[in-house]
């Protein structure tokens, strides 16, 4: 005679839900991945991205204290000593504020010019970036790229007497960061604004059109137009910041120009929006053609709206 089966009933339905945990990013080989304290790691000189405890800061704190650091920092060994940070200087204030005392990080010899561009490239792609800190990224990353281009050129002059010298341009820099010449040479044109016109750039008080126009004149100028906005309590328009630019050429910029060209009545600015070919290439096959493009973005254009007007609907 066979015992009573004793076993407790088997439970149906579903198993529980267990919380994912995010996995870590994959690393590349050959690199290891080390714990260093923060009290060893310093800035990267000059960096051109604010550390800001917003929104997305809290987040970032958030998952620290809850999954740790994901994605390691890079970091380069100082010549003072500690290590320098070149992408994590995000992190790091969050390990500070979720009171870890050591951050993952990836260790890498990096000359100046590598370096800057890496750390450029790790946080240009943020949003809310604001615009001076673009420019100045621009700036750094296009001086660093163009001090290569000159040492891989001076090293091919050396090694063969009948080379020639081909520099890259800001237009192929510019496209090769996914936009057109002229836009990181206007980017790059904010960084000569005195900080004051900066900091209006930066809170929108000031477009950013009209501000490459502004960023043209002198320094002693663009202290006089900021008296000017408080006075006046109104900022240049497109227009307005273009015959400010063309007095300023002709050295005929003074108090009473600038204040005639401020007191006049704003003609109401045309909305215009320019999308250069740069801007949409990466978004197409390179066998389309700018007709072909344009056939797109409109049939594109044509069902999103549909779409919107269906949701409507319901």
């Amino acid at each position: 005679m066979s015992s009573p089966n004793t076993s407790p009933p088997k439970r149906r339905g579903r198993p529980p839900k267990v919380k994912e945990t995010p996995a870590p990013a994959p690393q590349p080989q050959g690199e290891v991945v080390v714990s260093i304290p923060l009290t060893e790691l310093h800035p990267f000189p000059n960096h051109p991205f604010k550390v800001r405890d917003d929104e997305a800061m809290k987040e970032t704190t958030e998952s620290v204290k809850e999954y740790g650091v994901l994605t390691p920092a890079i970091v380069r060994p100082r010549e003072a000593g500690g290590y320098e940070i070149v992408a994590g200087h995000r992190r790091k204030h969050a390990c500070e504020l979720a009171g870890l005392a050591a951050l993952p990080a990836l260790v890498r010899n990096l000359d100046d010019d590598t370096a800057t561009i890496l750390m450029v490239d790790s946080n240009i792609q943020r949003e809310n970036i604001l615009p001076s800190e673009r420019a100045q990224a621009y700036k750094m990353k296009l001086e660093a790229i163009k001090r290569r281009a000159g040492r891989r050129t001076k090293e091919a002059e050396n090694n063969s007497p009948n080379y020639s010298a081909n520099f890259r341009s800001d237009d192929e820099i510019g496209a090769a960061m996914g936009m057109s010449g002229d836009t990181v040479r206007n980017y790059i044109s904010l960084t000569q604004l005195i900080p004051e016109l900066q900091q209006m750039v930066d809170d929108k008080k000031i477009a950013v059109t009209p501000a490459y126009q502004i960023a043209a004149l002198k320094p002693e100028e663009q202290a006089l137009l900021v008296e000017t906005i408080e006075s006046e309590q109104a900022t240049p328009s497109v227009s307005q910041a273009q015959r400010m630019k063309k007095l300023s050429q002709s050295g005929e910029l003074n108090e009473d120009t600038m204040l005639t060209i401020m007191s006049a009545e704003k003609k109401p600015e045309v909305d215009k929006i320019v999308l250069t070919a740069d801007t949409l290439r990466k978004y197409f096959p390179r066998s389309y053609t700018p007709r072909k493009m344009e056939e797109t973005i409109i049939k594109l254009l044509e069902a999103w709206q549909k779409k919107r007007q269906r949701s409507q609907e319901r």
